[in-house]
């Protein structure tokens, strides 16, 4: 019998965790985007848009009911202490959403993706069996970031610095994954774990 394994995919802004992620959906594998479900969440979900509009006010919404996302940013680009506010709304129903969504999905398959940045900020990595960390050198993260984005280089560290440290993650991370070259290295490099994690599930 097959063993059925959930595998999250992390890493910081730039650092090509979408492309190894988007890799296994063009082979067929269910990739489940943390971020996704949580737009979803905070458009949908009338108890976080409550909570939302308590601590920020109704201004984090517009009149259609969709949310106001320059204002919310806005009041946590600059505030520890809101990002933890808005994570503590966020992070649980995005977690349970996506164990369930896993769940779902491995009563088809024997192995299930979970492409999310902050697995370990938001205390995620204990729902997977294995933890897999796309990284690469902060100049070459940042180069790419600038260059993606269109914003300066200080507003993209200032976007690094809320996120766990690239040292820190790879000490918890169970694969870690280079991507200083090419888009076509990283291919190679996704091809192997393609073999990998299919072995995994033997």
């Amino acid at each position: 019998m097959s063993k059925k394994i959930k595998i999250a995919v992390t890493g910081g802004i730039g650092s090509g965790k979408s492309l190894f992620a988007d890799f296994f959906i063009q082979k067929g594998f269910t990739v489940l985007k943390a971020d996704d479900i949580s737009k979803s969440i905070l458009e949908k979900d009338v108890s976080v848009k409550e909570l939302i509009e308590k601590y920020f006010g109704k201004e984090s919404y517009h009149n259609d009911g969709t949310p106001n996302k320059k204002y919310i940013a806005q009041k946590i680009f600059n505030s520890d202490e809101n990002l933890s506010i808005i994570n503590s709304i966020l992070h649980p129903p995005t977690i349970d959403r996506i164990n369930k969504l896993m769940n779902k999905e491995l009563q088809k398959k024997d192995l299930v993706f979970c492409e999310a940045a902050l697995i370990y900020e938001a205390d995620m990595a204990q729902f997977f069996d294995y933890v897999v960390l796309v990284t690469a050198d902060k100049s070459i993260r940042i180069k790419r970031i600038m260059e993606r984005d269109k914003t300066s280089e200080s507003e993209v560290s200032a976007r690094m610095e809320k996120q766990l440290s690239e040292e820190k993650k790879k000490e918890l991370a169970d694969f870690v994954i280079e991507n200083n070259d090419t888009q076509d290295e990283l291919i190679k490099k996704c091809n192997f774990f393609l073999i990998l994690f299919n072995s995994l599930t033997k």
